[in-house]
């Protein structure tokens, strides 16, 4: 059993590294109003078609010392750091599926392939997210109102947490409305608004909750970080805060149930 999904998490995370280098090109195109399946992927300093020996993912950038095989430019650390966490966040997922007795998730085979085909699809909706706004200050709608559209008929199919997720992204929408407007859109922009529903919808209440305090705290903690290092010449300058709803989301997502039940231990309530 444990031997069979070693394999299973092995065989997943070989597959995420492909698509985390995709996953690059993805929000590299979107910012640049390319199509992301027509066309090669390119060298971004020199425009050079890339041949297949160079798109294996972390191997090429190995091999090639993190530099283009044709014009010698270092490469972003973005692409094989993608890939390293696309493939083992890939594996989380299949984990928290499959593994027995996982809360919420019915035993019936077609549901849990259903299951695992959803959350690897609002997985790959987070990375590029998480990309494309780090690198450009962009939310992308193109991938924002997909996985708000999925996540919507996989809870219709999955009744019994519909009403409370709907409740919690609704809720979540509202609250990140009231920041961006009483910040006149300073704070944030628009998209986090619309991000907060989705993330809403994906996680439900408490989850949601505490996916919002470790964002704001890892944004409030790497900000003060920035500033002291001079990266940010003060707390006015804007920081992408889809990163941090992302990295907060996403450790909820699987480890979410254990911290909340820690925390309700410590305070007594279990």
């Amino acid at each position: 059993m444990v031997l069979s999904f070693f394999l299973a998490g092995f065989i997943l995370f070989f597959i995420g590294t492909f698509f985390g280098s995709f996953f690059n090109v993805v929000a590299d195109r979107l910012k640049n109003g390319e199509s992301i399946i027509l066309g090669r992927s390119h060298c971004e300093y020199c425009k050079k078609e890339l041949e297949w020996e160079d798109l294996i993912p972390l191997i090429s950038f190995i091999i090639l010392k993190g530099r283009c095989r044709y014009c010698h430019k270092k490469l972003s650390f973005f692409y094989p750091v993608s890939e390293i966490i696309t493939g083992i966040l890939f594996a989380c997922v299949f984990v928290f599926v499959f593994y027995p007795g996982q809360a919420g998730f019915s035993d019936a085979p077609y549901f849990k392939i259903a299951s695992f085909l959803y959350y690897i699809f609002i997985v790959s909706s987070f990375i590029i997210i998480f990309l494309e706004d780090l690198k450009y200050g962009i939310i992308p709608d193109k991938v924002l109102f997909p996985a708000i559209l999925i996540s919507l008929i996989y809870l219709y199919i999955n009744p019994q947490f519909m009403i409370l997720n709907v409740i919690s992204g609704l809720g979540a929408f509202m609250f990140f409305l009231l920041l961006f407007v009483f910040t006149g859109g300073k704070g944030m922009g628009f998209g986090d608004v619309k991000l907060a529903f989705l993330l809403g919808l994906v996680l439900g209440f408490p989850k949601i909750l505490l996916s919002l305090y470790l964002a704001f705290l890892t944004g409030a903690i790497i900000g003060l970080i920035l500033i002291l290092w001079r990266k940010k010449a003060s707390i006015k300058d804007a920081i992408p805060f889809a990163p941090f709803l992302i990295t907060g989301s996403v450790i909820t997502l699987f480890l979410g149930d254990l911290i909340i039940t820690k925390i309700m231990v410590y305070l007594g309530l279990l």
